[in-house]
């Protein structure tokens, strides 16, 4: 399984070669599904980097094959699609936990952004940053420098990774201090990975 998968539920043909290679040419590869019992069973064994449902499909809709998804809590964001895009639709769709709705037609360009948008926050959300309780607190950036602090990455590998000078890096490794309320860097990551623990693990370490 590509690291890249996009999971499409889609059954119009003209639609599946357009965006088979829109996808291919942003770096993705489809694996197209016609109905949401297949894109199911094959969702249980792999997890793409994302999947598009078509609110309208025969059998199963959409809406339905959506909600199952995240009664099985899928890490994958979902992406909701319509030639029909009403607003109770459009609502429905993202309180059943779509990462985003988007009506037919869309512009190629735009697609791909709101998928890389997606995924994007996925990650974040699944970062050991998402578990530091001041993380509301950070900016996104301020995210990214404490991910790879908790990596153990030094502040030169940082801003070659992120693109930023080293006083930059330095700079939100200080904003990060200061808005968790502690000096040093051992500090904080004892306040991030004791964040994490749950209550019964703190007990049995102590």
């Amino acid at each position: 399984m590509s690291t890249n998968d996009v999971f499409i539920l889609e059954d119009d043909l003209t639609m599946r070669m357009m965006l088979k290679a829109l996808l291919e040419r942003a770096g993705y590869r489809s694996v197209f599904f016609a109905d949401g019992e297949a894109l199911q069973a094959e969702a249980r064994q792999n997890s793409p980097v994302c999947i598009l449902l078509d609110v309208c499909v025969p059998g199963k809709s959409g809406l339905e094959t959506l909600s199952e998804l995240r009664d099985l809590d899928y890490p994958a964001p979902i992406l909701m699609m319509s030639g029909h895009g009403d607003i109770p639709t459009a609502v429905r769709s993202l309180k059943s936990g779509a990462a985003d709705f988007i009506e037919k037609p869309f512009r190629p360009d735009t697609l791909v952004a709101r998928i890389e948008t997606a995924c994007a926050g996925a990650r974040s959300a699944a970062s050991p940053a998402a578990h530091f309780k001041h993380a509301k607190r950070l900016t996104r950036r301020e995210r990214e420098v404490l991910d790879h602090m908790l990596a153990g990455s030094s502040t030169k590998i940082m801003a070659r990774q992120l693109g930023l000078s080293p006083r930059t890096v330095e700079d939100h490794r200080a904003n990060i201090l200061r808005k968790a309320g502690v000096k040093t860097s051992a500090q904080l990551l004892l306040g991030v990975f004791g964040a994490r623990q749950a209550p019964g693990e703190r007990a049995a370490a102590a």
